[in-house]
């Protein structure tokens, strides 16, 4: 049983093929994270929420007309990579293009939950389209179940969510993170991030002309895809010291969250953060951060706030950070 939908966008159809093709278009609306080889033959990986990546390879690419690839959920048994269709036609009509997405290959079940998904986003994509940028996607706000990985994707959300708006005016600008401006802080975090990544294997070459959101986005998707195939037993050898690799898991949950907040309040921006993301984050803080870490500069001495304030300005605090208290 396929599910089959068509919306109308106001957008010319190459700008439109953009939209569903490019992960730096994608995330605008759909991903968290997205892995793209656009050939016929070419995989590709969305993380659509945390803890949820479909992937697949491409079958038929039209530039600006039409794109076909196969679908399945990773870990899914009974819909696995491959194991699905998704055909979607781009015609252009008065105004704008007409998008016919049709998923083929599923199961009544399967086609009702997918049908759900579809709609949400296909929604998301036609809001984004009229408004420009959109809010944080609900279903990617607060992991359910949560662990190191699916809320390192969620934080992940957050911190592009902050970079996607810095003007090149907000690179020279102070940060709460002491001693960096914030070109300096998407530097710093580019290096603590690649430091993870090539312990892991990861090789992606550095464009520093891109902007911090693609900078950042495209190196994280990376490193936290060949994260997941690892696994978080043992340790990890970072080169100036081997961890556990479950705190190595917990440090880039706090580089993408606690960056964020530096971001948002270097530009003004409000960060928003769903209460159980930032909970589970501290709790990750306060098996991470040792005294060392702090007696080495990594973070300041943790500054005390009442228990009753939210728990992002908890852990802001306790990373050293100053907050504003209610």
């Amino acid at each position: 049983m396929p599910f089959d939908k068509t919306v109308f966008l106001p957008l010319d159809p190459d700008a439109v093929f953009e939209l569903i093709t490019q992960p730096e278009r994608l995330r605008r609306w759909k991903t968290v994270a997205a892995r793209v080889d656009l050939r016929v033959g070419g995989e590709y990986r969305w993380t659509i929420v945390p803890g949820h990546s479909a992937a697949g390879t491409y079958r038929e690419i039209d530039p600006g007309k039409r794109v076909v690839f196969t679908w399945g959920w990773e870990g899914a048994p009974d819909l696995p990579p491959g194991a699905s269709t998704v055909s979607i036609t781009l015609d252009a009509v008065e105004g704008g293009t007409n998008l016919r997405l049709v998923h083929d290959g599923l199961t009544d079940e399967q086609a009702a939950s997918h049908g759900e998904g579809w709609n949400h986003y296909l929604d998301r994509l036609v809001e984004f389209v009229s408004v420009g940028e959109i809010g944080l996607d609900p279903w990617s706000a607060a992991p359910d179940p949560i662990d190191e990985f699916t809320s390192a994707e969620a934080t992940l959300v957050i911190l592009e969510r902050a970079l996607r708006t810095l003007t090149q005016a907000d690179l020279t600008r102070s940060t709460p993170c002491v001693d960096y401006n914030a070109a300096q802080l998407v530097d710093h975090l580019y290096e603590s991030v690649a430091k993870i990544g090539g312990a892991l294997g990861v090789k992606i070459a550095d464009d520093p002309t891109a902007s911090p959101e693609v900078r950042i986005a495209d190196l994280a998707q990376q490193t936290l895809e060949t994260f997941r195939k690892r696994g978080l037993d043992g340790t990890i050898d970072l080169g100036f010291a081997e961890l556990p690799a479950t705190i190595i898991a917990s440090i880039l949950n706090l580089e993408f969250l606690v960056h964020a907040w530096d971001f948002a309040m270097a530009t003004g921006q409000n960060l928003e953060v769903s209460p159980v993301l930032s909970e589970y984050v501290l709790g990750l803080a306060h098996n991470t951060i040792t005294s060392s870490l702090r007696e080495n500069g990594s973070f300041g001495a943790a500054i005390n706030i009442d228990e009753s304030e939210e728990s992002l300005k908890r852990l802001i605090a306790f990373t050293g950070r100053q907050v504003s208290v209610s």
